[in-house]
């Protein structure tokens, strides 16, 4: 599983140019599900992600969580964050889980988050989405279980 998170002021998604989901200050997180994903992966990365002290305090050091700050989130499924680049010019996506198990976990990750944070919203999976953000800082991670999770 990959989350590309970032900070945001922010953030929004439209299709076919109508609003579905906006929030303020607080983090985007474009998600993607991998073949071998599952859960029990899904917890541990959700565990990962709304620990993350990316936000800045008084000092202007990174040092708070999301709820330090009472800030929304915004998560958005993104299959293409496990492109596979190594070969030719076009990317291969067999490492993306396919669409209909794919779903079931984005769904999962969605009500398991949404009782610990102020704000969710959400995208719409499988859509033609336009996401819009003012990205603050620029400020952006990226969280993979594949380098997390043995560590927790």
């Amino acid at each position: 599983m990959r989350f590309c998170i970032q900070v945001v002021k922010q953030a929004a998604v439209d299709i076919d140019g109508e609003r579905v989901s906006s929030i303020g200050p607080g983090m985007l997180v474009l998600a993607g599900v991998g073949k071998e994903d599952d859960e029990k992966v899904a917890d541990k990365m959700i565990a990962k992600l709304l620990k993350m002290r990316i936000f800045s305090d008084a000092d202007g050091k990174t040092n708070l969580s999301l709820a330090d700050i009472d800030g929304e989130m915004l998560l958005v499924s993104q299959f293409t964050l496990y492109a596979d680049c190594k070969h030719g010019n076009r990317p291969s996506f067999t490492n993306s889980m396919g669409p209909q198990r794919a779903e079931e976990l984005y769904n999962y990750i969605a009500d398991s988050i949404r009782p610990q944070v102020r704000k969710l919203g959400l995208g719409v999976f499988g859509a033609d989405m336009q996401v819009s953000l003012i990205n603050d800082g620029p400020f952006t991670v990226i969280l993979d279980s594949a380098d997390i999770y043995c560590r927790f």
